[in-house]
């Protein structure tokens, strides 16, 4: 079983910035890779950013040179730094993990982005 809590969510003007922070329940370690989502009104869910048990990143297009995933080991926190935020980033942002074939989602935290 793994749990997973978002936090850090709110409401920012455009081009400012959030950090959303995933706490783990487990070890960063037994992972191979953890994902950051969101999702939308009307939209699907959509990967924004995944980073490695080893710390190698990758990001989506429309999020690259504005957001940052990072980990911390020793806290089992993964965080998305959001900067130059824009009204299209509004979303509820989930965190991910696969873990032993299980797909796992935290509950995810609103990011509003208005003037």
């Amino acid at each position: 079983q793994v749990q997973l809590v978002e936090s850090g969510g709110g409401l920012v003007q455009p081009g400012g910035c959030l950090r959303l922070s995933c706490a783990v329940s487990r070890s960063l370690f037994s992972f191979d890779a953890l994902r950051w989502y969101r999702q939308a009104p009307g939209k699907e869910r959509e990967l924004i950013a995944t980073i490695t048990s080893v710390g190698s990143t990758n990001y989506a297009d429309f999020v690259k040179g504005r957001f940052t995933i990072s980990r911390d080991n020793a806290k089992n926190t993964v965080y998305l730094q959001m900067n130059s935020l824009k009204p299209e980033d509004t979303a509820v942002y989930y965190c991910n993990a696969l873990f032993r074939s299980a797909n796992y989602w935290g509950q995810g935290t609103q990011v509003t982005v208005s003037s």
